[in-house]
């Protein structure tokens, strides 16, 4: 028996179709699955931070956001950058995923022309509110760790440190990011914030 599809436990699990979806028939174990996503992650970050130019209202788009997943994960997944079509431990109904990311791109572009927020808690913000969404089958904290990544330097400061450790591993590192989510999840923004930056 291989432990690939054995997942932390806070992570989203995959559907059965999901698993068919993996494109490398090298990856019999979870960490060859991980270095293989993880070597994809690093081609997705270059490919998005060449993309300065887009625009504002571009880069939080749900057209980009799609296409930043699959840059991230298309290596290694057939699904990669599709929205997934079944309920999750975690997310809204998969048929809302569309409206609630147009909602939190309209609500990025107010808080940032309205100075809402400062812009490390509207790039947090943003981060939260896209894991809640949940939009991929998986993927989606990495995928909302970058995204905000690329909205923070986008509003001039540096990317987000994320505990300065890999969130991939079951550990008290992912522990603590999670908790913080969660507490998120509850109004209280302020320990997401803190981890980003420690």
């Amino acid at each position: 028996m291989t432990d690939l599809f054995q997942e932390p436990e806070d992570a989203t699990p995959l559907e059965p179709l999901e698993r068919e979806g993996l494109l490398q028939t090298w990856i019999t174990h979870r960490r060859d699955l991980n270095e293989a996503e993880q070597e994809n992650i690093v081609g997705g970050a270059a490919w998005a931070r060449g993309r300065r130019r887009v625009p504002l209202e571009r880069l939080l788009s749900a057209d980009f956001m799609r296409a930043l997943h699959t840059r991230m994960f298309g290596e290694v997944w057939q699904w990669a950058g599709t929205f997934r079509t079944t309920e999750r431990n975690i997310g809204i109904q998969a048929y809302r995923i569309g409206t609630e990311l147009a909602n939190l791109s309209s609500d990025i572009r107010y808080w940032i022309a309205q100075k809402t927020f400062p812009p490390d808690e509207i790039a947090i913000r943003f981060h939260h509110r896209l894991v809640a969404i949940h939009p991929f089958p998986n993927g989606n904290g990495r995928h909302a760790r970058l995204a905000a990544d690329l909205l923070i330097e986008r509003l001039g400061s540096k990317p987000f440190s994320w505990g300065s450790g890999s969130l991939a591993d079951v550990g008290e590192l992912r522990a603590r990011y999670v908790a913080a989510l969660r507490t998120a999840d509850n109004h209280d923004i302020g320990p997401l914030l803190e981890f980003a930056r420690s």
